[in-house]
């Protein structure tokens, strides 16, 4: 305890440390309030049907992710989402348009521009989900307190503005913050729904036949393990030893110092996976079910796919999961890249032949430590499911597992990684004595 009163007390002692903290933590209450802010038209006392809907399924994990501002029907009801989708695909464009290509590569200006082509088009992913949502909104029949010729168009203006007021809040805790401006909104969105969740479990573990606290202990001790379990995902790599030739610089002899090491992280697709798999998974279901196409078969079809406790439902996810790893791994690790990169600086890998031998290996080690970190990956994503099998109740079950467990540990990780840099850099010790805390190397918008 004396450790953590001291580590708080070198933070305070860093003024520049200190006021981004404090920026931070402002402008994550602003976005908190908006998120409880009831779009204007619309009766707040009319919205428990909406609140019932949100509960389980894709509703569900579009509300965990905005922290209940979907279920309020909240001026951040579509919240960063938008965002994150245009993130990637700008993202998933650039493996195919060289214009796109050009501007990756063009440092801070193409960065720059590439910022401006995804406010752009969150804008345009916006203004074509928020007349679904207000539909959404007329289906569980809201109380309206004026006309819907009127409510349309401004509940619209209004998502719009909300997302692009989210997206503005996140650039600037990236820009003056702590860092992470988009993945800690979608954290702080995901956390705020925890409390509840807690307190409805034990409450629930207390009714007659609940189990009580003794059930309730074992239950808060697997999640800890899960927790665990995810962090050494998160952080899990292989390293793979390279060595440099000798070479002279202004009278200095450089190579062969000091061993290095290329790190392949076992999970280098992050939280990609389960998103890309969730949207193969629900898109159809939720179009079929909004046309209004009514067969048998189709409609045992959206039950046996919409119920995340079915084992169809958890089995194709899974396999989708493992599919989704390898594919978007491959994206992101570009192996030739490396070992092109290693040749020009005079590096290689000992026993393996420059150049394309270099390539290869890289990409058979990638494939070996992938597949398991694959199956753990999906492993991970459908644990909620297995949670509401044994008796935890819906909400408190999400954060057994998923994309919400596997952002939280992110970007913790790496926020903490952050603050310890500040104290090492100023000659404090770190937030840990043994060891240094390790997070992802880069938590962007599209590693989410």
């Amino acid at each position: 305890m004396k450790g953590l009163i001291d580590t708080i007390k070198n933070i305070w002692k860093i003024q520049e440390l200190r006021d981004k903290i404090l920026l931070t933590l402002g402008l994550l209450l602003i976005y908190r309030v908006g998120s409880n802010l009831v779009l204007p038209g619309i009766n707040p006392d009319s919205l428990a049907a909406l609140r019932s809907q949100s509960g389980s399924g894709l509703m569900g994990i579009l509300n965990a992710f905005t922290g209940g501002a979907f279920a309020n029907a909240s001026i951040l009801a579509l919240g960063i989402m938008p965002y994150i989708s245009a993130s990637i695909v700008i993202q998933l464009l650039g493996m195919a348009v060289p214009s796109i290509q050009k501007m990756q590569k063009e440092g801070e200006s193409g960065r720059r521009k590439l910022n401006q082509i995804t406010r752009i088009l969150t804008i345009g992913i916006t203004a074509a989900q928020a007349p679904g949502y207000i539909a959404n909104l007329m289906s569980q029949n809201v109380e309206l307190t004026m006309s819907p010729a009127l409510f349309w168009p401004l509940a619209t203006l209004v998502l719009v503005t909300g997302t692009v007021f989210a997206m503005w809040l996140g650039e600037r805790i990236t820009d003056k913050g702590i860092g992470n401006g988009i993945s800690l909104l979608i954290m702080v969105g995901i956390i705020a729904t925890l409390p509840q969740a807690f307190l409805q479990e034990l409450a629930g573990k207390y009714e007659r036949q609940g189990g009580g606290l003794v059930l309730f202990v074992v239950e808060v001790a697997a999640l800890l393990i899960v927790i665990m379990l995810s962090i050494g995902l998160v952080q899990a790599v292989r390293r793979i030893p390279v060595q440099y030739a000798k070479r002279t610089a202004a009278g200095v002899q450089y190579g062969n110092m000091s061993r290095q090491y290329i790190p392949l992280k076992v999970n280098a697709a992050g939280v990609m996976p389960i998103i890309f798999a969730q949207a193969i998974m629900f898109i159809p279901i939720t179009v079929l079910t909004y046309t209004g196409f009514q067969s048998d078969n189709m409609n045992s079809f959206i039950t046996m796919f919409s119920n995340i406790q079915g084992f169809w439902y958890n089995f194709i996810f899974a396999v989708l999961i493992i599919l989704f790893t390898f594919l978007y791994t491959a994206i992101q690790v570009n192996t030739n890249q490396m070992a092109d990169d290693l040749k020009r600086g005079g590096g290689f890998i000992p026993g393996i032949k420059p150049g394309k031998p270099t390539a290869e290996f890289l990409d058979i080690v990638l494939s070996r430590i992938t597949f398991p970190g694959s199956i753990f990956l999906a492993l991970i994503a459908i644990l909620p499911a297995f949670a509401m099998v044994a008796g935890i109740n819906t909400q408190f079950a999400y954060f057994y597992g998923g994309t919400s467990l596997l952002i939280m540990v992110g970007v913790v990780l790496d926020t903490l990684q952050q603050i310890e840099s500040y104290l090492l850099n100023r000659h404090y010790d770190g937030l840990m004595k043994s060891g240094r805390v390790k997070g992802r190397s880069a938590v962007g918008t599209t590693s989410i």
